[in-house]
């Protein structure tokens, strides 16, 4: 990692996007969703993505940007409404998908695992891992992988703003449901996450984000630059833990389509070493994103500009101050 392509201060544009959720709309959706079935509820949720995609100009401009590229559209042609609109449908089917992963009903599903034996191994060791994802696809349909793996514990790590606003969906959701999240941003939060691999448990993280704050490394993503967070790999490095991708992309209808991949294992990386093996782990990332951004193109759930203006990636890999 070069210093050209550290950036503490890069922009943040998803945080500064205004939330448009509504606790009581939720309640009314989720009592829609339960109460007449998901076949009835999904109707309504066709009005709801023509409403964003034409009262959310930037999110649908950012959607037209993203596509353009995963599409490899030519530079003359044009995003279509017809893309557009799937696109906020997958989002909004996903995001209602969730009312019933979190009620359990995974009977409603056709949720197929592949290369499982993955986060089996894993379990195996007792050790524990982190389980790094992104806004693509869903990460809740883990709760499916739950129910068929004994033991296993998945702890989410999130900034401590947007834990507050996951365990409030929650409750409105089922408040009965209690999920485990550790906030990010505290003196005794490493302490905590060390504490839950020493359990065994899997702790999941979504590594496509950052704050402003944050360090983060530019990498190629979809022929641009793109700016991602080094925080997840530290932590991992830290405490000497492999690293599984997980995503589990919506196929329409009922269907997912849940995947692991191998990115890093620091068990045995020396702290010398740190800076190096965080480089390969974070290119391996990106590649991934990259790769089933292919395979399922309208699963990406990043409604901002998110190449952000990034520079190129350095050629040549270098120790930062801070690994």
């Amino acid at each position: 990692m070069s210093e050209s392509s550290v950036h503490p201060d890069a922009p943040v544009n998803w945080k500064d996007s205004p939330e448009r959720s509504n606790q009581f709309l939720l309640r009314v959706m989720c009592w829609i969703s339960l109460r007449l079935g998901r076949r009835v509820a999904r109707c309504v949720l066709y009005g709801i993505a023509v409403y964003f995609l034409l009262f959310s100009p930037k999110a649908r401009l950012a959607s037209r940007r993203y596509l353009q590229r995963v599409l490899k559209l030519p530079a003359p042609a044009r995003v279509g409404w017809r893309h557009l609109l799937r696109h906020f449908m997958t989002f909004a089917s996903v995001i209602h998908d969730r009312i019933y992963l979190v009620n359990d009903r995974f009977d409603l599903f056709d949720i197929e695992l592949h290369r499982q034996q993955l986060i089996t191994d894993v379990l195996a060791e007792g050790r524990g891992a982190l389980l790094l994802g992104a806004h693509l696809g869903s990460f809740e349909v883990m709760r499916a992988v739950g129910r068929q793996q004994p033991g296993l514990r998945v702890v989410m790590v999130m900034y401590e703003e947007n834990a507050r606003k996951i365990n409030a969906l929650l409750a409105a959701i089922n408040p009965a449901v209690q999920h485990d999240i550790v906030a990010l941003g505290h003196v005794n939060s490493m302490m905590a996450v060390h504490a839950l691999f020493e359990t065994g448990a899997v702790v999941g993280i979504l590594g496509d984000r950052s704050l402003g704050q944050d360090t983060t490394v530019s990498l190629p993503f979809l022929d641009a630059p793109a700016l991602l967070p080094v925080g997840p790999f530290r932590m991992a490095a830290i405490l000497r833990r492999p690293v599984l991708f997980m995503v589990g992309l919506y196929g329409g209808g009922n269907r997912y389509d849940v995947h692991f991949e191998t990115v890093a294992d620091f068990s045995s990386v020396p702290a010398g070493g740190r800076a190096a093996a965080i480089q390969v782990a974070m290119s391996r990332y990106a590649q991934l994103l990259e790769q089933y951004c292919e395979v399922a193109p309208y699963n990406w759930f990043n409604f901002f500009d998110f190449w952000q203006g990034a520079p190129a990636p350095a050629a040549a890999p270098h120790r930062t101050r801070h690994d």
